[in-house]
C-alpha cells in the first residue's frame, strides 16, 4: 500500500483520520523533522567514527518516499494492526514494519509537538493536571484492557487478582 493508491479524501480518512490536504501539509512538516533527525544521526555517525556512507546512501526501503513514510506511520496509529498485518500491507516482513515504526513514531511525535496539536500526555504533579484541565469538567480515561495469564503462585497470583470472578486483565497499580 502507499499513499499514491489513496483513491480520496474518504478513504484517506478512514486509513490515517485526515484527510489529502491535512496529510499533504503534515508531510512537508514531517520532512523537516525527519531530514533533521538524519542529519544529527549522520554528525554522531561521524563523530564516533562509525559513518560508512552519506544520507540516502544504501538500498532503498519499501518506503522510499516521505509521504510514504508518513502514511505507514498514520496507518498504523490509526487502525493498530499487528506488524504482521502492517507488514503485509506495505510489502515488508514483520520485523521490518517493527522496526520502521519505531524509526518513525518519534519523528511524528517530534513534528506534532512542534506544531503544538501533541496532547499533554505527562504531568509532574496534580497541581499541574488541574491548571492543564481547568476549563474541563470531565475527564475520561481511554485504556485497553488485555487478558492476564494467572500465576499458579497462590502469592503472586493474590498480586494480580483484581476482585472479579470472571476471566478479568491484571489491575493496575
Amino acid at each position: 500500500m502507499k499513499y499514491k493508491e489513496v483513491r480520496d479524501d474518504r478513504q484517506m480518512r478512514a486509513l490515517t483520520g485526515l484527510t489529502i490536504s491535512q496529510f499533504e501539509y503534515l508531510v512537508s512538516e514531517f520532512t523537516i523533522d525527519y531530514k533533521g533527525q538524519q542529519e544529527q544521526s549522520y554528525q554522531e555517525g561521524l563523530a564516533a567514527g562509525k559513518r560508512q556512507r552519506r544520507p540516502g546512501g544504501g538500498a532503498k526501503g519499501k518506503l522510499p518516499e516521505m509521504a510514504d513514510k508518513l502514511f505507514f506511520t498514520l496507518v498504523y496509529f490509526k487502525t493498530y494492526p499487528t506488524f504482521d498485518v502492517l507488514g503485509t500491507q506495505f510489502g515488508m516482513g514483520r520485523s521490518k514494519a517493527n522496526e520502521n515504526l519505531h524509526k518513525l513514531a518519534p519523528i511524528l511525535g517530534q513534528t506534532l509537538s512542534r506544531l503544538g496539536v501533541m496532547p499533554h500526555r505527562e504531568f509532574a504533579s496534580v497541581e499541574e493536571m488541574k491548571a492543564a484541565f481547568r476549563d474541563i469538567d470531565r475527564v475520561l480515561i481511554d485504556v485497553t484492557e488485555r487478558l492476564y495469564r494467572r500465576s499458579q503462585d497462590d502469592e503472586t497470583q493474590r498480586d494480580h487478582y483484581s476482585g472479579k470472578k470472571s476471566i478479568t486483565p491484571s489491575k493496575t497499580p
